[in-house]
């Protein structure tokens, strides 16, 4: 049974395209200055005045010929009557992403795991602006497979792709066959209780808090 979601939970738009944002950052600092002084209708001779800088070089910071000093970007952002940190809002930083072929996914010991247990890791992204890490990993389990009790932060989502299980979330338990999912609070006691059909295989993808 599909449960209604809240609209206002799923209000995200995923096809919104953020405006263009530049590679080199002298060029996005330049183009923040210059757009900055002219919508305060501000000449080049008025932003060097107050910020002590010749006008040649306003010139050449606001078409990105040089990398000013963060001094003189602070001075710059407090004659614009700005925040610092606004300066750089143009400048489109590395976005990770990682690409890995079938059967090529790093086949990992996860702490805590025991006997049984194939973790093949399909990507990791550490340190990005969303605040999170998201692990997926391919499980696979066979007869061998011994079980235990996970418990950690973050949320997880499963996804069965072969075989059946029941699997227990707190004093839930639930029967997982191919094409089932189940998403929860991975705070909660959780793990894999039965193999109820072999070959065993899901996906686990965990996201939680980037270490701060």
């Amino acid at each position: 049974m599909v449960k209604k979601t809240d609209d206002a939970a799923l209000r995200q738009n995923p096809h919104a395209v953020k405006e263009q944002r530049e590679k080199n950052l002298e060029v996005a600092i330049g183009r923040q200055v210059r757009d900055l002084r002219k919508r305060q209708r501000m000449t080049g001779a008025d932003l060097a005045d107050r910020t002590g800088l010749s006008v040649g070089m306003l010139s050449k910071i606001e078409n990105g010929l040089i990398s000013p000093s963060l001094k003189t970007i602070s001075a710059l952002a407090h004659a614009l009557r700005v925040p610092l940190v606004q300066l750089f809002s143009g400048y489109e930083e590395t976005r990770g992403c990682m690409h890995v072929k079938a059967g090529e996914g790093a086949e990992i010991d996860r702490a805590g795991t025991r006997a049984g247990h194939q973790y093949n890791l399909l990507g990791h992204i550490g340190s990005n602006n969303s605040g999170v890490v998201v692990e997926p990993y391919l499980i696979t389990l066979d007869a061998n497979s011994h079980f235990q009790t996970f418990q950690h932060e973050g949320i997880e989502f499963l996804y069965i792709l072969e075989g059946s299980v029941n699997y227990r979330h707190g004093d839930q338990k639930y029967l997982l066959e191919p094409g089932d999912s189940l998403f929860f609070d991975s705070d909660a006691p959780h793990g894999p209780e039965e193999i109820v059909g072999l070959p065993l295989r899901y996906l686990s993808i965990i996201t939680y808090p980037q270490a701060r």
